[in-house]
């Protein structure tokens, strides 16, 4: 398959600051694929054992503090971020043949942060954070339409916001920009921190 190249890309014209770059790509997703296919990342996390997890998250927001995604603190990926607070995720835009992955430490929102994205998503959602006992057995799909059932009979429509459910915060020390060209002679740029708080940028081979 043919790779169309969608613009310069060297040390010389990208950013400086790879947030400025990410904010000019994900631009670029979302009318290419759509908010829902542009925001969805792979998440990858440990626990203290080493053993790696995997998921696709949805990135819910981002700034120069780092990307947010929220969960059940008790799932799986909550478990281990709160054994070893570092994880990585990749976005990946197949149409632009483009993938930003990140790395870095990882902390919880604040109960206000957290809450006030809980009230933006729609009431069978926050039903479901109710509902689901994320990651632990499950019977039979009857039982958890009736813990969804009976979160409706409690909360009616203002579900509120479950204590072991929230966001993180992923700060990344860093951000890794894959643009696909070629015969695979991919453009890479890895952007890392620097002491003083600022970003250093390098040119990797493909």
């Amino acid at each position: 398959m043919a790779i169309e190249a969608t613009g310069p890309f060297s040390l010389e014209t990208i950013a400086g600051d790879p947030f400025e770059l990410f904010e000019r790509w994900l631009a670029d997703a979302r009318a290419s694929v759509g908010p829902d296919r542009a925001e969805a990342m792979a998440l990858a996390t440990s626990g203290a054992d080493g053993a790696p997890g995997a998921r696709m998250v949805m990135l819910r927001g981002w700034d120069r503090r780092g990307f947010v995604f929220f969960t059940n603190y008790q799932s799986r990926k909550g478990r281990q971020l709160a054994e070893n607070p570092r994880a990585a995720l990749v976005l990946y835009w197949h149409e632009l043949h483009r993938q930003v992955n990140a790395t870095g430490p990882v902390e919880r929102l604040t109960r206000d942060e957290s809450e006030a994205y809980f009230l933006t998503r729609p009431v069978g959602h926050r039903l479901s954070a109710w509902a689901s006992l994320q990651d632990q057995p499950l019977a039979d799909r009857s039982t958890l339409e009736r813990r969804f059932a009976e979160a409706r009979e409690r909360f009616g429509e203002d579900p509120p916001l479950p204590e072991y459910w929230g966001g993180f915060r992923l700060a990344p020390a860093v951000i890794e920009f894959w643009q696909g060209r070629e015969d695979r002679l991919h453009d890479r740029v890895r952007y890392e921190t620097e002491p003083d708080g600022g970003w250093r940028a390098e040119r990797l081979y493909p």
